[in-house]
């Protein structure tokens, strides 16, 4: 049997812990990971702090520099799972790689492949119509955007809805992750 084949959705501002923690811990089963942005370029990353002010705040975060791929160069067809890291990826990537992101997440919706999206990584599922009738979280910013496009949103650490497996913010990292693999496996039959 083959290693599962995961796709990690990224690009500039994707929030540094939420796309390298899935990144290394996929890794670490021994997946095949690629990453996929709309080019393939070294992705500056943010940081997304709960310091005392009334919203998040944002400072530079690492550069990633493992982007395999561009997302018009993705075959959907040949990955197990999908990982929808937040920040301000979603918002941006939505709009600059329409087609070929929403080429992507339908075919996983659609074929019930298991997804990951956490923070504002809902926020493109909700954009392209995809989590009508699904409950789910987000970052609290993105609650509207589900319940506008038809979800069921709840404040959880983690939620998993058949194929999809969402959470908050990168503090839920730990839970998002353990829900994802094991959706994985499940789906792979290890």
């Amino acid at each position: 049997m083959s290693v599962p084949k995961i796709l990690i959705i990224g690009g500039d501002a994707a929030e540094a812990l939420e796309i390298f923690y899935p990144y290394f811990r996929l890794k670490e089963e021994g997946w095949h990971v690629d990453v996929a942005s709309p080019t393939k370029k070294i992705l500056r990353t943010v940081v997304h702090d709960f310091e005392d002010w009334e919203t998040y705040t944002e400072k530079p975060g690492y550069r990633f520099v493992w982007v395999s791929k561009s997302l018009s160069e993705v075959n959907p067809e040949e990955y197990d799972g999908l990982v929808i890291p937040g920040g301000r990826m979603p918002e941006y990537v939505r709009v600059v790689a329409e087609e070929p992101l929403r080429k992507i997440l339908t075919h996983f919706m659609e074929k019930r492949k298991p997804v990951a999206a956490i923070c504002h990584g809902p926020l493109i599922l909700a954009a392209f119509g995809l989590v009508k009738g699904r409950k789910m979280t987000s970052y609290i910013a993105v609650k509207h955007e589900v319940i506008n496009g038809g979800g069921i949103w709840v404040d959880e650490e983690v939620v998993v809805d058949d194929n999809l497996v969402t959470s908050r913010a990168w503090p839920d990292n730990p839970a998002w992750m353990k829900e994802f693999i094991k959706l994985v496996k499940k789906y792979k039959g290890i």
